[in-house]
């Protein structure tokens, strides 16, 4: 394997690069990514690159972010910066709605395979979070896995573990101190070439999850505050970081606010139990709220789905909708195009892990 391959380098990502046909150019992969430049992996070296033309006139959900694929116009004599010129199409991205009172898109990472959900069995133990980074995940179309930490601190983690398998249906779930050794299940899902991303609150031990992977101190780790059990930011930027054995993990910091931007499919696929009531509704349209035959209204009377699920599924719903009212027409125009370059790519990606 190449060292482009070992960072996730694929046939359509080749393909993309190739159809720029720009002389002096060679792919890497973004590694941090700051507000003007970023930290990029050409498979031979790490080196700095400069946000350049239309990348740095870009729209903020459109600039290089971490585990992306650019194009990449290496330093010249004389000079300490390279150039970003192209972000290639994205297979995958994280996104969200960017924090603060601007309506505007904000992807988390690229290209992801797997993201490992980190929620602490302490006062971080929350399901309707949970539901939300499902949502998501699966929005990015990306695999779940989720974590539950500090199972030392808990003294009924076989109840926890059936509440979250009753809000993560068919996702696996493990338990673990995270002081240890890292999960038999984590390791697994870091194949040479993959990608993962690390979600989660601040404290919940991403940052020593990540040491562990590393065998090593790479990422600062610090204590809960004792008063409230509440995390301490310790990782301040986004890092794409290549993983003992083969692999690749992206740390991140806590997310304080996880609101949706887009992926009703995202939604649809981690409520799957609301869905699958829905398909019994009298009214094909139904909202499950007072409409006469609902299906998923009777489950809630007869006690069969919690009311707290279903206002948690009308809650991101209602974001969702929101927040399609507020974007540009011209920027979910261009969205959608990435959206289906990038379904073609992942096509591609699993036709050819088949025919391997």
């Amino acid at each position: 394997m190449t060292g482009l391959e070992e960072l996730g380098w694929g046939a359509p990502f080749a393909e993309a690069f190739a159809l720029r046909g720009e002389p002096g150019e060679v792919p890497a992969r973004v590694i941090i990514s700051y507000a003007r430049e970023a930290r990029v992996d050409d498979g031979e070296r790490e080196w700095r690159a400069v946000f350049a033309g239309k990348t740095r006139r870009a729209a903020r959900a459109e600039k290089p972010t971490v585990g992306d694929w650019v194009a990449v116009r290496p330093a010249a004599a004389g000079t300490e910066l390279g150039s970003i010129e192209a972000v290639l199409p994205r297979r995958a991205r994280f996104t969200r709605r960017a924090a603060g009172m601007v309506a505007e898109e904000q992807v988390l990472a690229a290209n992801v395979d797997a993201a490992f959900i980190v929620m602490g069995l302490d006062a971080d133990y929350n399901l309707r979070r949970l539901e939300r980074y499902l949502a998501l995940t699966y929005a990015s179309g990306a695999t779940p896995l989720v974590v539950l930490s500090k199972a030392d601190l808990c003294d009924d983690v076989p109840v926890r573990l059936a509440e979250v398998a009753g809000v993560a249906s068919g996702v696996m779930v493990v338990a673990a101190r995270l002081l240890d050794e890292v999960p038999a299940e984590v390791r697994a899902a870091l194949a040479p070439g993959r990608t993962a991303v690390l979600l989660g609150s601040s404290g919940v031990g991403k940052s020593t999850l990540i040491n562990r992977l590393l065998h090593g101190e790479v990422q600062r780790t610090r204590a809960v505050r004792a008063k409230d059990h509440r995390g301490k930011h310790t990782t301040t930027h986004r890092q794409l970081f290549k993983v003992s054995g083969g692999g690749l993990v992206i740390d991140s910091p806590g997310l304080r606010e996880i609101q949706l931007w887009h992926g009703e499919e995202g939604v649809d696929a981690a409520f799957d139990d609301v869905e699958r009531l829905a398909t019994r509704c009298h009214f094909r349209d139904c909202h499950h709220d007072d409409e006469p035959g609902c299906a998923v209204c009777a489950a809630v009377a007869a006690g069969e789905l919690s009311s707290d699920r279903l206002a948690s599924w009308h809650k991101l719903h209602a974001e969702l909708a929101a927040a399609a009212a507020k974007e540009d027409p011209f920027a979910r125009r261009e969205r959608k195009a990435e959206e289906r370059a990038g379904s073609r790519l992942m096509r591609q990606v699993l036709k050819e892990k088949k025919l391997k």
